[in-house]
């Protein structure tokens, strides 16, 4: 029988999606599964961007630039450049969700067995797209008695070796939703440039800042031009996950032509897709508004409920719908499939994420869960109650 690969066999599961057959059995059994897994907003998509897909006038449905639509481009331009980030058409290139400007990045920056330093807990295909590429994952861990900012630059510094070629954040930060203020993006930078490394920022959730907070692009630093790559997406500022439409954005010139490449081998995104991001560009800043403050009240409701719960530990989140709560158990991942698998309250139970696979340090996260606060507040309310219950009899 042939044998699969090393690197698949090296390529990590989902902590998101590995339970989904269980919650598709609980499903089946009649049970109601409250999704707190998975990063997937009920707020609806602007009707600009669906209007847009409906109403278009295509007779053949062709290959789009391999870049991604010229049109799409200056439009995404200048509406950073309303953000006050200095980004030109040039400076984009139009990927496959963000998942792919992530594989670009990696794929023009760093070759086989390079390093690339990332803060833990992050997004778990973090994990995934260092093994496609051959590249190892060099952890710095923050906690959550910290609310997960940015470690200590010392504890990045002592890490960089040769093999050294990359700093890795996401800002807002999934899991944790920690956003990094500009003091520490300022660090960030100084020590990218003090060891010719590039710093690569998953910036997707840049819109949900709350109480205030800033959000800081490293797009934004003068003197950073060369070592700076931005990722960006439509999935959560639109609500468009399904639209699979996300970009790479670098003033570097080499990485840019370099991504090119890489962007002509799989030849072009998907075009209505990119007709739907177009059109959402013009969506009013009134839908972002009342967005941000529907997010602000669920993460409000979510952090008070549990903390109401004993044993319970929480950061409260600055940005993006995420945050790791930390419980009294010893194995996250027997007690999410339990919760599936076994356990029901009236009729309906709850489905978190295990955090172990929002970190490369083994043994690590072993008793926190990534929730999304993604439902509606009356439903949040439901699952901590659930949940609060749920361990109970769990922990008998």
């Amino acid at each position: 029988m042939p044998k699969i690969s090393t690197k698949g066999q090296q390529m990590p599961e989902s902590p998101i999606r590995k339970l989904v057959p269980y919650a598709e059995i609980a499903k089946k059994k009649g049970h109601k599964v409250y999704h707190l897994n998975i990063g997937q907003p009920d707020i609806k998509t602007p009707e600009v961007a669906l209007n847009a897909v409906k109403n278009a006038d295509i007779t053949v449905l062709e290959y789009s630039h391999s870049a991604g639509f010229e049109s799409y481009r200056k439009k995404l331009a200048a509406y950073y450049q309303k953000q006050d980030l200095p980004i030109n058409t040039e400076d984009i290139i139009i990927t496959t969700g963000g998942s792919e400007a992530l594989l670009f990045a990696m794929g023009s920056t760093m070759d086989a067995g390079d390093e690339i330093i990332i803060p833990e807990p992050f997004y778990a295909n973090y994990n995934g797209f260092s093994t496609a590429s051959g590249v190892n994952i060099v952890p710095v861990i923050s906690t959550i008695d910290t609310g997960f900012a940015l470690p200590p630059i010392a504890d990045f510094e002592k890490l960089i070796t040769p093999k050294t070629k990359a700093i890795l954040i996401c800002n807002p930060g999934n899991p944790t939703g920690y956003l990094y203020s500009k003091e520490e993006i300022l660090q960030l930078a100084e020590l990218v440039k003090k060891h010719d490394l590039f710093l690569i920022a998953d910036e997707v959730y840049r819109e949900f800042a709350y109480d205030g907070y800033t959000h800081h692009s490293v797009m934004n630093v003068p003197g950073l031009e060369e070592h700076a790559i931005m990722i960006d997406s439509v999935s959560k500022r639109f609500s468009m996950c399904g639209a699979r439409i996300g970009c790479i954005v670098s003033k570097n010139k080499e990485v840019m032509a370099t991504a090119m490449k890489f962007a002509q081998a799989r030849l072009s995104p998907p075009t209505y897709a990119q007709i739907a991001s177009e059109a959402a560009l013009d969506t009013p800043q009134s839908y972002f508004d009342d967005v941000i403050t529907e997010y602000k009240d669920r993460r409000d409701t979510l952090i008070a409920e549990l903390n109401k719960i004993e044993g319970v530990k929480v950061a409260t989140p600055k940005g993006a719908f995420y945050c790791i709560a930390k419980l009294p158990i010893k194995n996250a991942d027997d007690f999410a499939q339990w919760l599936l698998e076994s356990y029901d309250f009236n009729g309906e139970t709850v489905m978190v994420a295990p955090a172990a696979g929002f970190y490369s340090t083994k043994g690590v996260g072993l008793d926190e869960v990534r929730i999304a606060y993604v439902l509606k507040k009356e439903d949040l309310i439901k699952s901590v109650q659930i949940l609060n219950e749920a361990l109970k009899v769990y922990n008998n």
